[in-house]
This record gives structure tokens, sequence and C-alpha cells, in this order.
């Protein structure tokens, strides 16, 4: 039991002024809790400390030690224990719901990027104060279960199109912080919906961090993929290939931008548009046709950029073998840039995470919500278009008929 509960009201205030580093308000709260919790127990008890009486039904047993977060500062309270029997304080009752709603508020601010020393103001606002950063980081450890959950759920049916994104984040491992690659899939399902079917951490991109990741997401029942489209990696794409076995698209954006690196200033208003005309074409003929026409066009003012487009064409094109309605969709990954820059600025924030966990739990809270957003919104894709792909129908059938006739 603590000095606080044996004191008298008297004796308390006579410490607090002798003390010039004392907290009143704090020892205040203390002693007419324990005062409280005395008078609870003597009453279920039947009887109080020392006291024999006939109404006795057990007795005392000790306490056990429960934080309580208050106006004034959290208080180490030492609750009874009966030797039959529970106790709980009655007071703490009606502060079940509103500690609840400061551990959401606290996880809340935590996926919304802000960090836990910020926290720690945000909660003072709510007039809790002298929550420590150990505490808030523990409070944002509720969120692993949930997290835990939906990395590691089956997956159902067939995910006809996959699309892979990694961002580099700074990890705090072995007193040390190294640049660690989050990794992020998704994919949309055959009902036409999008889904984040994977979230991982790894020390590097490499293949046989790919092939690990892949296999993963195997055994949980990935299956049907069409096509899988990313941003250039050769072990990425070895790893496709072994473990989906499954055409790539490298994103068209992506090289666009890459290209623009291997020419002079002045050229990349004109090797931009000439790409871009490979990547508008009505068909795969006329997209070949173009590319062939760009590389030469290309070969004696921009030689690097023209080696390789001619080195990445099969890669590049590979969405147009798919329906026409689906290529804007298919031919990068901008359509995941929202959701992967939000992830970006709440990392930023953070700044240095202070370990793999904590990296996974902050991303994989807000790809939870972004999940659940996109399960309840429109399909992404129509089930007209996607029966041409489960119907695994010619290419002729998927591309409209003017665009074949050219």
């Amino acid at each position: 039991m603590t000095d606080t509960q044996s004191m008298t009201t008297q004796e308390l205030v006579r410490r607090t002024l002798l003390d010039e580093h004392g907290d009143f308000l704090r020892e205040a709260v203390a002693l007419v809790a324990a005062q409280l919790m005395d008078a609870e127990i003597s009453a279920q008890i039947g009887a109080g400390r020392g006291e024999v009486s006939a109404d006795r039904v057990t007795h005392r047993n000790g306490y056990r030690p429960r934080g309580w977060e208050t106006r004034v500062g959290e208080i180490e309270l030492q609750i009874p224990k009966k030797r039959s029997g529970s106790y709980f304080p009655s007071f703490l009752e009606p502060r079940r719901r509103c500690e609840q709603a400061i551990v959401a508020v606290v996880m809340e601010a935590y996926v919304n990027g802000v960090s836990t020393r910020k926290v720690d103001r945000l909660v003072e606002q709510l007039g809790i104060h002298a929550m420590s950063k150990d505490r808030v980081s523990a409070l944002c450890r509720a969120l692993d279960d949930q997290v835990e959950a939906f990395r590691q759920r089956p997956l159902e049916g067939a995910h006809l199109y996959l699309w892979l994104d990694a961002k580099v984040v700074k990890v705090r491992d072995r007193g040390h912080v190294y640049p660690k690659a989050l990794v992020i899939a998704y994919s949309v399902h055959e009902s036409g919906r999008r889904e984040v079917i994977g979230l991982d951490i790894g020390e590097i991109e490499t293949e046989a961090f790919w092939v690990a990741f892949l296999r993963s997401l195997r055994e949980r029942g990935l299956t049907g993929v069409r096509l899988c489209a990313s941003d250039e990696h050769l072990g990425l794409k070895n790893a496709i290939a072994r473990v989906l076995g499954c055409p790539w698209q490298r994103c068209t954006v992506h090289f666009v931008r890459d290209m623009l690196r291997h020419c002079r200033p002045a050229q990349r208003g004109m090797v931009s548009a000439a790409l871009r005309e490979i990547f508008n074409a009505d068909s795969h003929k006329a997209a070949t046709e173009r590319c062939g026409d760009v590389i030469e066009r290309l070969r004696a003012p921009a030689p690097k950029v023209a080696e390789l487009l001619e080195g990445a064409e099969e890669d590049l094109l590979a969405f147009y073998g798919f329906p026409a309605a689906h290529w804007s969709k298919l031919r990068s990954t901008n359509p995941l840039e929202r959701v992967n820059r939000e992830i970006g600025r709440r990392a930023d924030v953070v700044g240095i995470f202070p370990n793999n966990a904590s990296a996974i739990r902050l991303a994989g809270a807000l790809l939870i919500e972004q999940n659940d957003e996109w399960l309840v919104s429109r399909r992404y894709l129509s089930e007209e278009s996607l029966a041409l792909v489960l119907g695994d129908h010619d290419i002729e059938e998927m591309v409209p008929a003017e665009s074949i006739a050219a």
C-alpha cells in the first residue's frame, strides 16, 4: 500500500506544504481515491480494517497496482483485493468509456502520421498530462492484432491484376538507422474491386526477398494473376516469373521519367511526346509500329534512350494483351500513387521508425482503411470487361472494332 493511502487528510496537507516539489492536487486525488476504495471494500467484506464483525464474509488479500489517467496526471492506484470474489472501484466505471476514447484518440493520431512525441502534447489538450512516449507507444501496439489479422487473412477467388510497390523507410535496428523496403501488393479481384492483399518489410529489395513475399501471397490463396505491374527491378521481374509465371508490365510513367534523365534538357519535350505516342496507340500492332519508328528517330539525337526503349519494348507493351477498357489502368502504377503518397507523408512525419513493427503498424492501419473504402465503393473494372479476361478471349475481341480495322 502506498504512503498516500495510509495518511490522513491533515498529514497530507502538512507534508505537501513542507515539500516544495510536492504535487498537492495529485496527492489529494490519490488520497480521496484510496479512501473511497477502502470504504467500498469494507462494505463488501462486511468489516473495516482490523475490525471484528459478525457480518464479515471474507478478508482482504493485498493490493494490485493500476495506472489511472486523470486531469492531474497519471496516478498509481493500489486497488484492494479480496480472498474470495473480486473488487473493482466504482469511480473507475464511469471513466471506462472516457479512457477508451483517449486511447482511440492516441491511436488515431498515430495512424494519421503524428509522432509519439507530438501525441503527448495532443493528449494534454484533452486534460490528460504526463503521458510518456513509452505509454503512447504501448497504446499504439493495440493496433498490431488488427494489422496482423489483415495481413494474414486468406485470399479468396481470382486476383486478375497485381501491382507491387516498394517504399524506402528509415528504421532503427541494432543501434543504427537503416533504409528498409516497405512493400505493398494491390490487386483487382475477379469481382472488379481493388484490394490490398500484402504488406511486409525487408532489409533490402533483392530477388530472394521478392520470391519469399510472392510465395507468402500464394500460400494465402493468391491465384489467377494474368498481369503484374511494377516499377523496373530485375530481381522483382525474375521473382514474378518464378512464382507467378505471368507477364510483367513495366510502369510506363516511371519509364518516361527515367528516359528524360538520359537526354539533354532541350530534348526532353520531344522524347516525352514520342514515348507517349507509343503508349496511347489504338492497338498492340500500332504500338509496335510506333515503337519501331521512335527507336529509329531517337538513335541519332538520343542513342541511350533508343537503346533502352528497344530492350524494354516487350515489357512496356504487355498491357495491350488485355481489354482496351483496362489499358489506362494497367500501363502504370499511377492508380495507386495517391495511397503511396499518403503512406509516404505519414512516414515522413515519423521520420525514423523505432523498429520494423512500428512501420508495419502505421502502413497497415492506413491500408486497412483504404481497403475498406475500396470494398464499399463502385467497381474499379466493369463485369463486362472482366468477362473478356476470365473467358480468355482473343485480342481481337478485347479491342475496339475501329482499332482492329486500323
